[in-house]
């Protein structure tokens, strides 16, 4: 099982942003735990189970074993990863 950040390409406030994936809520929800984001922020809306987090905590995810992940060079896997956080975010299991 595996948790992944993706590139940090949206732009926000002046900051750039990831999403924080994984092959399932339990490791992502961990993940996010350790990062110390507040579940709170949590999102389950049409682009799936994820954490948005800024450049800096996408390189402290990497540190921490997650998985970096190119919406330009891992197309393929990258699509994977976002239809299992669909499948998550509609309670289904990928």
């Amino acid at each position: 099982m595996t948790v992944y950040v993706d590139d940090a390409v949206h732009l926000w406030r002046g900051r750039r942003w990831a999403h924080l994936m994984a092959d399932t809520l339990d490791e992502l929800h961990a993940m996010a735990e350790r990062l110390d984001i507040p579940r709170r922020v949590f999102q389950n809306k049409t682009s799936g189970a994820h954490y948005d987090v800024p450049s800096e905590l996408r390189e402290r995810a990497i540190e921490l074993g997650a998985m970096a992940i190119s919406r330009h060079t891992d197309r393929d896997r990258v699509r994977a990863v976002i239809a299992r956080a669909k499948a998550q975010g509609r309670g289904e299991h990928p």
